[in-house]
């Protein structure tokens, strides 16, 4: 078993479950708007998006360890990578090769859906997979970009993403469902910056924490978590979410106690590390409870 978890540290594994929400939340949607979606699409929708984020893991792994970022890194439990590749240099081929593959399998699972469904699917699969591939030598030195895509990511993409491959369209349901992760997503890269911001410079990237500072940052975090909330109340408002999916408002309490600690202690790295924890409750918490919500108003309609 010990071996098995060094053979995949690179992908993080600890963070999968996020994918696990956020395909939860695209199949809320579906089953709300289509009554009946196909389970062996749902199932194989999961295995893509696993086998994507393995894929920026470990490539992201790979190119920070080969640019010597992670020599320098003020790793936590939730940044700074795994350390895998620190402690066993010999396996940064290895991690190169899951990255690649976990890609040709996301890619594969992709194409397959297209064959089904049409080319309707192709924008999104083929930003996503350009998404992956530039993540880590040119995103992470574009403030805004780097900001925004791991939203785009586990809203925009894998939300909107899920939905079709399960139904064959788009709608606005599916749309307001994804602005759910797509802002948490965002809070997530964004606070997750933090502890490395010296060690980020070092390597050349460039983001919020690090252009403007991590006082000037928490503010952004405040507004990108406020504007979750209000995403999805806007839903429900405009009818293309049922009322349910307000369970989502249950973990605002501790979104709004995360924003305080990092505006708190934007400078206080120790203590903030309670609230890196909260944040990652509220970007697993949130997608679950719509995503219930929703099949809770499918099942009762």
């Amino acid at each position: 078993m010990n071996n098995l978890k060094v053979w995949l540290g690179p992908a993080r594994t600890d963070f999968l479950y996020m994918d696990a929400a956020c395909v939860l939340l695209g199949t809320g949607a579906a089953v709300w708007t289509h009554k009946a979606v196909n389970v062996w699409y749902a199932v194989l929708a999961l295995i893509g998006a696993l086998a994507a984020h393995v894929s920026v893991n470990a490539l992201n792994e790979y190119f920070d360890f080969r640019s010597g970022l992670d020599l320098g890194s003020n790793r936590t439990p939730f940044s700074g990578g795994s350390g895998t590749l620190l402690e066993r240099p010999g396996l940064a081929r290895w991690a190169f090769g899951l990255g690649l593959g976990a890609l040709l399998v996301a890619g594969l699972i992709g194409l397959y859906f297209v064959s089904v469904w049409g080319w309707g699917l192709l924008p999104l699969g083929l930003l996503g997979l350009l998404t992956i591939v530039v993540y880590t030598p040119w995103i992470t030195r574009l403030p805004l970009v780097s900001l925004i895509v791991t939203g785009l990511g586990f809203g925009l993409l894998m939300i909107n993403g899920v939905y079709f491959v399960l139904t064959g369209d788009y709608s606005w349901t599916s749309f307001f469902a994804s602005l759910v992760p797509f802002f948490l997503g965002n809070c997530l890269l964004l606070l997750n910056q933090y502890p490395d911001v010296e060690a980020d410079k070092t390597v050349g990237r460039r983001n919020y924490p690090i252009v403007i500072g991590r006082k000037a940052s928490s503010w952004m975090y405040a507004g990108l978590m406020a504007a979750t909330y209000i995403a999805l109340v806007a839903g429900v408002l405009l009818g293309h979410i049922p009322p349910s999916g307000l369970l989502g408002l249950l973990t605002l309490p501790l979104g709004a106690v995360a924003a305080a600690g990092v505006r708190r202690y934007a400078e206080d790295l120790p203590h903030l590390l309670r609230y890196m924890g909260y944040n990652v409750l509220v970007m697993l918490l949130t997608p679950t409870l719509v995503g219930l919500g929703l099949l809770l108003a499918a099942a009762l309609r």
